[in-house]
């Protein structure tokens, strides 16, 4: 898996959007919530917007793997991709100046919100009509959804997941608008968030070992 490329349409960002993208200071985006909820789509503009870079990890994914998502799912089960989904996870968590959309499950394995919350997380939530909408229109195999009743696994996976989506930092409520003005909704929002994020210490961070002694690193 190689980084992804720049954003060709940095250099026409609105000052709003390079002003934050100079606060941001290259710290990674992600995007999680529900499938359906419009991460890739609104990740892309989002990432023009502020002369990032786009990542849509489940491609990653399926880049890594050689299969896609649906036969990694029949093939290794899905502890089997959620190991990988993790591996993969801690290679973007290496690069900067991305906005990532991850996959819907991301946030179920405690670990990966380790990685995650290096940068900044936005959860994307939409009500559940809009969701089972989208996906009833959306030819790509859900595999957690390939069931006799879509709509009740939909609200089952939603009543599981959202406890968890709801440790983002920022938590962007969809009304059914276009994927460019969701967008720009995060734009607006962010600065918020980057003022009550702390940061980081001034010197390094003393540790101290199961002996007692000092040190600087985990090494």
């Amino acid at each position: 898996m190689t980084a992804p490329h720049p954003s060709p349409g940095a250099s026409s960002a609105a000052d709003p959007a390079l002003e934050l993208r100079r606060r941001l200071q290259g710290v990674n985006l992600y995007l999680i919530g529900m499938m359906g909820c419009g991460k890739s789509a609104v990740g892309r503009p989002l990432a023009e917007a502020l002369g990032y870079r786009f990542l849509d990890a489940d491609t990653s994914l399926e880049q890594v793997a050689g299969r896609s998502i649906p036969e990694l799912f029949a093939s290794e089960g899905e502890a089997g991709f959620r190991a990988l989904e993790a591996a993969v996870l801690n290679q973007i968590a290496a690069w900067h100046s991305l906005v990532v959309a991850t996959g819907g499950g991301v946030v179920t394995r405690p670990e990966n919100w380790g990685q995650l919350h290096q940068g900044v997380v936005i959860w994307l939530d939409a009500p559940d009509g809009l969701l089972l909408e989208r996906l009833t229109a959306d030819p790509t195999p859900r595999p957690l959804l390939a069931c006799p009743d879509p709509a009740a696994r939909l609200a089952e996976l939603l009543q599981e997941r959202r406890p968890l989506y709801a440790q983002a930092d920022l938590h962007i409520l969809q009304d059914g608008r276009p994927a460019a003005a969701v967008a720009q909704q995060v734009i607006a929002a962010l600065p918020a968030i980057l003022r009550q994020r702390p940061a980081a210490p001034s010197q390094p961070v003393a540790l101290v070992d199961s002996d007692g002694a000092s040190a600087e690193s985990l090494n």
